[in-house]
């Protein structure tokens, strides 16, 4: 599982029919620590998450093991809004403080 941040939506008119229905959030990608690596993602989103919100999202054959994904042709889903994140109990993120 990794971590990301909401930076922007995708939206695709024409698809493979399996798509139908799934909502595509642009994720930037984030490290332990919760800073920005540089990287970006695209990933259906499980749970509804918005713009500006920490989740949590797994990549590959993982990605399809929700039921929202299930059978279809998805490589990376969002699974998790994220409240805290803590490390070394050190709070790196929590969204109550990000709101």
């Amino acid at each position: 599982m990794l971590l990301g941040r909401v930076v922007g939506t995708l939206v695709a008119t024409r698809k493979e029919s399996t798509l139908e229905g799934l909502k595509f959030l642009v994720l930037k990608q984030l490290d332990i620590e919760g800073a920005e690596t540089g990287g970006y993602r695209v990933a259906a989103d499980a749970v509804g998450a918005g713009l500006g919100e920490v989740v949590l999202y797994a990549t590959g054959s993982s990605a399809r093991q929700t039921k929202f994904t299930d059978k279809r042709p998805c490589d990376a889903v969002i699974m998790a809004i994220v409240d805290t994140l803590e490390v070394d109990g050190t709070v790196k993120y929590s969204k109550a403080d990000a709101d």
